[in-house]
């Protein structure tokens, strides 16, 4: 997901002006995505949310390593009450003790793959990997990853890095998917290196650079991507077929949780309870232009028939992401020696 550094952060926060008692704060750190566009879900959510119970937000956001990285090192002093990042940033920060149990109201239409059996994380929105191109570039989309190693793609591909962006931790899964095995997914990374442009620890900055031509291709997330091109009208949405010739992504939600030691936990778990609602729910698709995680939530318009097309011919799946957890540094570290960076 795209990342900016905090200090900048800071100033998104959603605070209303004057004296703010401690007790009417709750703050969240999340990955980027849902506070894009105006409106945003997020804007619209916690402006909700501070009239009906006057708590009001403040709103810190950054790349999915970046939040649970701030969550790690405030763990003696926590700041954040709510954490929503990617997995498998989610399931890290649960393995560390950086999540306390909590059941939101309505999480039981929640499926069981969208909640943890431990109750430390609930999924929030739906989303999924994606790739995009520069129209003006290129006449068609790339049909496949081999196809991005061809020689004009040099200095014109960049992708956000894995183990530090969730998107990016996203391509690496699935080319390991598309390739069948690690050994040729992280020999075909060390090949594309020679066309990378180098690492990013931002996924958002990418869809500029590919829109004004400065790339031809990067990766980003359905949600993110679909909400850019209002203002990036040269970006079109692809999905590259593996060796097999499948095009598919994985599931890339949004994962949600109540900090250890929240200072304004019950605040938390209200701002938690609030965005997992069923008429918050009800408002995914066509403001957040992602999923709804609800399974009570049937959302039509369309938003949602956009969302569908996208997806057309494009088979989903969802990792492992307790296995994922246990093999990360590994697998990321492998990354690093294939690919030099």
């Amino acid at each position: 997901m795209r990342a900016i550094p905090f200090m900048a952060a800071a100033i998104l926060a959603t605070v209303t002006a004057g004296t703010v008692r401690a007790e009417d704060v709750v703050t969240i750190y999340s990955a980027d995505g849902l506070h894009d566009g105006n409106p945003s879900w997020y804007g619209n959510q916690f402006d909700a949310f501070t009239k009906a119970t006057g708590i009001k937000v403040q709103y810190i956001e950054d790349g999915s390593g970046g939040v649970v990285a701030r969550v790690s090192k405030e763990k003696s002093n926590p700041q954040a009450d709510v954490l929503v990042t990617l997995p498998p940033f989610i399931q890290r920060a649960a393995a560390a003790g950086l999540l306390q149990p909590y059941t939101p109201a309505g999480a039981d239409a929640l499926p069981a793959g969208s909640k943890d059996a431990k109750g430390l994380y609930v999924a929030l929105v739906n989303n999924y990997l994606s790739f995009i191109y520069d129209s003006a570039a290129l006449p068609e989309a790339p049909k496949n990853f081999a196809a991005l190693l061809a020689p004009k793609f040099k200095n014109k591909l960049q992708y956000s890095t894995p183990g530090q962006a969730g998107d990016g931790t996203a391509v690496m899964l699935q080319v390991i998917h598309a390739y069948g095995n690690k050994d040729a997914a992280f020999d075909y990374f060390k090949k594309l290196q020679a066309n990378n442009r180098g690492p990013s620890a931002s996924t958002g900055k990418l869809t500029a650079l590919v829109n004004k031509g400065e790339l031809w291709v990067a990766n980003g997330d359905l949600q993110m991507n679909i909400d850019q091109m209002k203002g990036n009208p040269n970006i079109r949405i692809f999905f590259p077929a593996g060796p097999n010739g499948e095009r598919s992504t994985l599931a890339l939600p949004y994962y949600a949780g109540i900090v250890t030691g929240a200072p304004h936990a019950e605040n938390g778990k209200k701002l938690l309870d609030w965005l997992l609602s069923k008429p918050a729910q009800e408002t995914v698709a066509d403001v957040a232009l992602g999923l709804p995680v609800r399974t009570d939530v049937k959302p039509t318009g369309a938003a949602y028939n956009n969302l569908m097309k996208h997806l057309a011919g494009v088979k989903t799946w969802t990792p492992d992401w307790d296995q994922v957890v246990t093999e990360f540094d590994a697998d990321v570290a492998s990354w690093h020696a294939a690919t030099g960076s």
